[in-house]
């Protein structure tokens, strides 16, 4: 084994240094956001029921964003995700669905099937899967039949209902690789699984996270637009004030729809819109062919392009991206794209062969996949608690977290469960840096260090347990003397 670093080891030491900030862009995009004490700002406190995901279309979220192996940077200024639509379906697949706390017999569950297949530390390659079924989603299927059984049956799951028969989906892999911090090729494969002809809709999708709704007077709202439309390559332009500029290279000649990141007032509360273009304009756009809904101007703070295709039976069908910071690169998808793409997926395969090097084929892929999962729930956790109470309604009983109001969390942090659990608990925390602290030592420490600085870390001494209630003093006492140890 030689001593030279590695290519992803240089890339650490060199984000370490700051001479390159490799870890500005990663998997940061929770896989739910609706549904948590963020967005809670009903007066009883009863976040599944404030904004269920039947709402999470329509509705802008405050403190975060969500959506399908989405991408984003540190601060979850600008997003990026896929929608898809099978033509069977009521909605777009935006977001991944499951059950809430009170609809599920056993709490919470998510109700699709996804894998997180590689990833590296510094987020230069990253790979998941996500199985999409072709006829409609049993939304209220999962519902009815999970309420009807009590704590003592089993879960019924998505695969029970039938919809995978007959190898009846489409794989979608999805796949990341910079070619430079700042430059991070995009390309999804889609596989029909069944034995016939199938559509799809894919739309990726960019947009900004909504910080102007709630800080008018300090924020400026950020745009995207139509930079040029060529005869193979389109390119977007996001202009954020904080973030900069940056472009996103479309392959192809797909439509492209541009709306706002707003609340769609007139489906939630019954209120006339602001504007034309909401949040989930392009589910009315796309599927039920309402042509006003998006903005002909082509412009606004949330885009898509609208990707179509009929796929053979076991056909396959690639779209590919580029987001980076450079408006004129004069051939995004040419034999580069090809080369780097294929360069980061071998120089993950030296970086893990290096950290255990003696393990047989079989257990290395298991663990290499089991890091993978570690890797893609570090989650930006965005939380003022401050500010938070400050929405909530004056003649609501006492709020949860109302004695922790020097809180203020804006950070990449690892989380449990990206969708079941997209919040930090410290003690999870302090069991998921172990294994972390194998491949990417620095943001181990760094995240136990987070949890004891002031804006953590409480006035009387006490680490902040969980979103639900940080002052919970009954954690697993084993946690708590494992973060001691570390």
């Amino acid at each position: 084994m030689t001593d030279e670093l590695t290519a992803e080891e240089k890339r650490l030491s060199e984000d370490r240094d700051r001479t390159a900030y490799w870890r500005r862009w990663g998997s940061y995009l929770s896989d739910r956001q609706w549904g948590t004490v963020r967005e809670d700002y009903s007066e009883d406190g009863s976040a599944w029921a404030y904004l269920p995901h039947d709402q999470a279309r329509s509705r802008a979220y405050r403190w975060g964003e969500d959506g399908i192996a989405g991408l984003c940077d540190n601060h979850q200024r600008l997003c990026f995700s896929i929608a898809l639509w099978n033509e069977q379906d009521p909605i777009l697949k935006e977001r991944l669905f499951g059950l809430s706390g009170e609809e599920g017999n056993h709490g919470e569950d998510v109700k699709e099937y996804y894998f997180y297949l590689d990833n590296l530390p510094s987020h230069a390659y990253m790979k998941a899967l996500y199985k999409y079924p072709q006829q409609a989603f049993p939304y209220a299927e999962l519902v009815e039949e999970n309420q009807r059984r009590d704590r003592s049956a089993s879960e019924y799951e998505l695969l029970d209902t039938g919809i995978f028969d007959d190898d009846r989906y489409f794989d979608v892999l999805i796949e990341y690789a910079k070619a430079a911090p700042e430059d991070i090729l995009i390309q999804f494969t889609v596989i029909n699984r069944s034995s016939e002809l199938q559509p799809l809709h894919l739309l990726p999708t960019l947009w900004f996270r909504n910080t102007w709704s709630w800080q008018a007077e300090s924020q400026e709202k950020p745009s995207l637009k139509v930079l040029s439309a060529g005869d193979l390559v389109q390119v977007l332009e996001a202009d954020h004030s904080a973030l900069g500029t940056r472009w996103l290279y479309y392959e192809g000649l797909p439509e492209l729809l541009f709306t706002e990141n707003e609340t769609n007032t007139e489906r939630i509360f019954g209120q006339e819109n602001r504007s034309p273009y909401v949040k989930d304009s392009f589910d009315n756009y796309v599927i039920h062919h309402q042509k006003s809904a998006v903005n002909p101007a082509q412009v606004g703070t949330k885009a898509a392009a609208h990707y179509v295709q009929t796929i053979e039976p076991n056909g396959t069908w690639v779209v590919r991206l580029r987001l980076c910071d450079s408006a004129d690169l004069p051939d995004p998808f040419g034999a580069e794209f090809e080369q780097v793409m294929g360069d980061r997926i071998c120089e993950a395969d030296r970086f893990y062969q290096r950290i255990t090097p003696n393990l047989p084929l079989e257990e290395s892929q298991i663990q290499r996949q089991a890091f993978a999962g570690m890797l893609w729930s570090k989650q930006f956790y965005h939380y003022v608690v401050e500010d938070w109470l400050k929405g909530k309604s004056p003649t609501s009983p006492q709020p949860r977290n109302s004695d922790w109001t020097h809180l203020i969390s804006e950070d990449v942090l690892s989380v449990p469960d990206t969708w079941e659990y997209p919040w930090f608990a410290t003690w999870d925390l302090a069991f998921q840096v172990i294994p972390l602290a194998i491949i990417d030592p620095d943001f181990a420490k760094q995240q136990l260090l987070r949890l004891t600085r002031e804006w953590y870390m409480h006035p009387n001494g006490q680490i902040p347990a969980y979103e639900w209630d940080f002052g919970d003093v009954n954690p697993p006492v084993h946690a708590w003397s494992s973060l001691a140890r570390l």
